[in-house]
């Protein structure tokens, strides 16, 4: 039988071999192998504040880009939209970089008509039958639901309805009054799919739609659809420029570069949230008032150029 002893006296040769090892195994690392680890450590630190100071210095050329695209606007557009009634239609994707559109749009002499906000509820898909709906009830004699579209999309339906009263109508066709103008958006706004920050102040002759990155949720292809039907719709009745982020993933301006019909008559702008296409935005718009002329402009997919060239 294996007494208590000799137990001992195991465990005691075993620990003395783990601090032989360990000693042994610390003399070998203090040695080449310390110093190929510390030279690493050592090269992989550099690396790193070379990184650090290349994404610093290319954070400082963009602001710099920033500040030059800022202050070529006051060069470039001063008195470029001067009498042209604008009105601004904005997407919760899009509400961030809004107010830079609209300060190049004052900037270039624009008559901001109105800002309208479409929320959430006015794309979900679950709304479909109630747009149909309010489309109808908030109908006014010089705002008639009879030249609405009736497919049965009720985005599609509704967006016509907005745009008959903050947009012109076709020569010889009256005009909605400011009662009824003031009636149906507040038919909608009352209902919670639209916002409107002043009173619209009348029809506009062109509309600038503020546009964000494609949806990503389940109902994503139905909604994306539902912007591209906002956009179809005020193209109808006036100019438009999209003034959106991004040409991929099936939002509107994807949508649009895609499309041969619709490229023809909407104007994009896939970097709307950096100040130089925000100038670029107020430019579009130009090119299509006065030129009767659409085109695809930006840094993204299909982008014909970065900026449209004007004529002097």
């Amino acid at each position: 039988m294996i007494n208590f002893r000799y137990h001992v006296v195991s465990l005691t040769a075993v620990f003395l071999a783990l601090a032989i090892g360990l000693v042994v195994g610390t003399a070998a690392l203090n040695g080449p192998v310390a110093d190929s680890l510390k030279g690493r450590v050592d090269g992989l630190s550099k690396d790193n504040q070379l990184m650090r100071q290349q994404v610093s210095n290319m954070q400082k050329e963009l602001d710099m880009e920033e500040q030059f695209a800022a202050e070529m606007a006051q060069v470039v557009l001063p008195n470029k939209l001067t009498g042209r009634r604008v009105v601004v239609l904005t997407l919760p994707s899009g509400r961030e970089h809004t107010e830079g559109v609209l300060k190049m749009l004052q900037t270039a002499g624009a008559t901001v008509t109105g800002r309208v906000d479409l929320q959430d509820k006015f794309i979900n898909p679950e709304n479909n039958g109630d747009l149909m709906e309010l489309a109808v009830t908030a109908a006014r004699p010089t705002a008639p639901a009879s030249g609405l579209p009736g497919n049965g999309h009720g985005v599609e339906t509704s967006s016509a309805m907005l745009a008959s009263v903050l947009l012109d109508r076709a020569p010889g066709v009256e005009p909605a009054t400011e009662a009824d103008r003031g009636a149906v958006l507040a038919s909608y706004s009352n209902a919670g799919y639209v916002t409107t920050d002043d009173k619209v102040t009348g029809p506009a002759e062109a509309v600038v739609l503020v546009s964000g990155q494609p949806y990503v949720d389940k109902d994503s292809d139905k909604k994306d659809q539902s912007v591209v039907k906002v956009a179809e719709q005020f193209d109808r009745s006036g100019a438009i420029v999209v003034a959106g982020i991004g040409s991929t993933g099936g939002n509107v301006v994807a949508v649009v570069r895609g499309d041969p019909v619709l490229s023809q008559t909407i104007s994009t702008v896939d970097d709307a949230n950096t100040v130089q296409g925000q100038l670029v935005t107020s430019l579009a718009l130009v090119q299509q008032l006065t030129e009767k002329k659409a085109g695809q402009y930006g840094v993204g997919d299909n982008a014909a150029s970065l900026l449209p060239k004007l004529p002097q």
